[in-house]
């Protein structure tokens, strides 16, 4: 009897101390203990306001994020957060800190309003209502383990104006046709298809100052947007829309849809 408890206190002392003498963690298979630990970085005493670790990382490969909000044509805005060096991991919430993996969270003037495990996000008007109104989104990036990543002592984030939502139930104006609309200079049609684009992708020129018109039809609801011009339109299933705008902007802009993700074309304005 005395053997036998000997050698279970034996194999209690041996599990303890196995991993360098300090109690074992449970980590997915292929981490390492310091992974686990969520040792990455170096965990700062600072909080990032709300009550999280400030995780600090090299300023070279770390994370960064940028916001865009727009009005919802039914209701509040949708929100995209664009990233570099990071992946949003929802599978692995409350686990490890690994560099470049985590979750975003929401905040409005400053309150905590949402967690994000996705880079769109639909923002009800009621929701920010129920928050006491706001004029300013913060976005901001953490790790699985709930820090903040942060980068010389500044939690990473990035903060937007919350411009006025369209009211619950208003329509949008349509865009109109006939003599107060310019007549384009260039048309681009475009044809979705059970998730395929037709023409394949590609790049259209423009004059800066030109216009161009936009006429698209998807077997399925979405919406189009053109980036860097904020422009948009509801992509009713089986109905082709035509957006019609001025290429007043120089550079590349890409065409896609919000939903499915489409690349639709690329516009390269000189």
């Amino acid at each position: 009897m005395a053997a036998v408890t000997l050698l279970t206190a034996g194999a209690l002392v041996l599990g303890a101390s196995a991993c360098g003498g300090r109690a074992t963690t449970h980590h997915k298979p292929g981490t390492s203990h310091e992974q686990a630990g969520g040792s990455v970085g170096k965990l700062l005493a600072a909080d990032d306001g709300s009550g999280s670790r400030l995780r600090q990382v090299d300023a070279e490969g770390a994370p960064s994020v940028s916001v865009a909000v727009r009005p919802d044509s039914e209701d509040g805005w949708n929100v995209r957060l664009s990233v570099r060096n990071f992946k949003f991991t929802p599978d692995s919430v409350g686990g490890a800190a690994l560099l470049g993996r985590g979750h975003a969270r929401l905040f409005l003037d400053g309150h905590p309003l949402a967690r994000l495990y996705g880079p769109w996000f639909h923002l009800p008007a009621s929701l920010v209502r129920g928050a006491g109104g706001g004029k300013e989104l913060t976005a901001r990036l953490y790790a699985d383990d709930h820090t903040a990543w942060a980068v010389n002592s500044a939690p990473v984030q990035a903060t937007t104006p919350l411009s006025p939502a369209t009211p619950s139930g208003a329509a949008t104006a349509p865009e109109r046709s006939g003599p107060a609309t310019p007549r384009p200079d260039t048309t681009v049609e475009i044809v979705i298809s059970h998730g395929k684009v037709s023409p394949d992708p590609g790049r259209t020129e423009l004059r800066k100052g030109r216009t161009v018109q936009l006429r698209v039809r998807s077997d399925r609801a979405d919406t189009l947007h053109v980036h860097g011009y904020d422009k948009e339109a509801r992509l009713p299933a089986g109905r082709t829309v035509t957006l019609t705008f001025t290429a007043d902007r120089s550079g590349l802009f890409e065409v896609e849809t919000h939903e499915s993700e489409l690349l639709l074309t690329q516009l390269v304005v000189r």
